[in-house]
């Protein structure tokens, strides 16, 4: 973070402390908003997708980062960003050194009645680990538990209907996304593939593909680092040797390095298939773009092997 953006980021903080009165506590009932609806605030709106759907009608919920074009590494917060955190009674943030912004913006504007969820803090990870645990089937679930917990304990009163939403969500909206990893993982376990950055790793884990790229080159691109010569030439050979079956980028990150790898992959006839990192459109749920994103993938690997 630059010097001008910290001092940026120190304004805005001391801008958005507004009175909080009329937030939730815990374990009293909803009283946020003069709609009576647990207000929410997620610094992106994967997690904040999720959030809306287990609350349904007794939460509004609000994302930071939900245009596709944003990147929450580097993004700069506004004064209505902080004013949103300062008034939420829930406030989910990655964590994982992901949006510092964000950790930021909640911890200058302290309530005892909001909750914090911070994703990487739940899961016991910290700055240095894997950041990207949307793509973690497993993480998800642990996410998606806590944030009902966090409402039943806002809004214990329509705590069944919460867990009414939640068992909704698990067992119908999640259908699809569960089906296709459960089929990729049945056919393609074991294909090596190749990614362009560390978003796709845990995915990848949890359907059994051989991930083939160096994770120090897939770390280097989603961080924005400078990638070594050594793990340059190896993603190189790896697409112009055809090691890999097929070649996996997020298109909301084409860097140099990756539209390189891109072309050689084509011109070796490797199937590609595109990620992003957030929603996109930022108009679909998540389990839309990610079962989307799973169909693209089912199809490259069917298209490599012919299976």
């Amino acid at each position: 973070m630059t010097r001008s953006h910290r001092r940026q980021l120190a304004a805005l903080m001391l801008a958005a402390v507004v009175p909080l009165a009329g937030c939730g506590t815990p374990g009293g009932s909803v009283s946020g908003s003069a709609s009576g609806k647990l207000q929410v605030v997620a610094a992106e709106n994967f997690w904040g997708s999720i959030a809306a759907q287990l609350g349904g009608a007794r939460v509004t919920v609000s994302s930071v980062i939900a245009d596709p074009n944003s990147d929450p590494h580097s993004y700069e917060p506004t004064a209505s960003d902080g004013v949103a955190f300062a008034r939420s009674q829930i406030a989910i943030v990655n964590g994982i050194g992901y949006d510092p912004w964000a950790s930021q913006l909640v911890a200058a504007n302290q309530s005892s009645g909001r909750l914090v969820l911070d994703v990487g803090g739940l899961l016991g990870l910290k700055a240095g680990d894997n950041p990207h645990q949307w793509y973690s089937p497993s993480s998800v679930l642990r996410v998606i538990d806590q944030i009902v917990v966090d409402y039943k304990r806002l809004d214990p009163t329509d705590g069944p209907y919460f867990e009414d939403r939640r068992k909704a969500f698990e067992r119908t909206g999640l259908a699809e996304y569960d089906r296709l990893r459960s089929e990729i993982r049945a056919r393609y376990a074991g294909v090596p593939v190749g990614y362009s950055e560390s978003v796709f790793r845990p995915l990848g884990e949890s359907l059994g593909l051989k991930l083939m790229t160096p994770y120090s080159f897939a770390k280097a691109i989603a961080e924005g680092t400078d990638v070594s010569a050594q793990d340059k030439q190896t993603v190189d050979r790896q697409a112009e040797t055809r090691a890999i079956r097929v070649w996996v980028y997020n298109s909301q990150n084409a860097t140099p390095d990756v539209q390189r790898v891109n072309q050689l992959a084509r011109e070796a006839h490797i199937p590609i298939a595109t990620i992003t990192e957030t929603l996109a459109p930022a108009s679909v749920t998540f389990e839309q773009w990610q079962s989307a994103q799973l169909r693209r993938l089912l199809s490259a690997l069917h298209q490599a092997t012919g299976r």
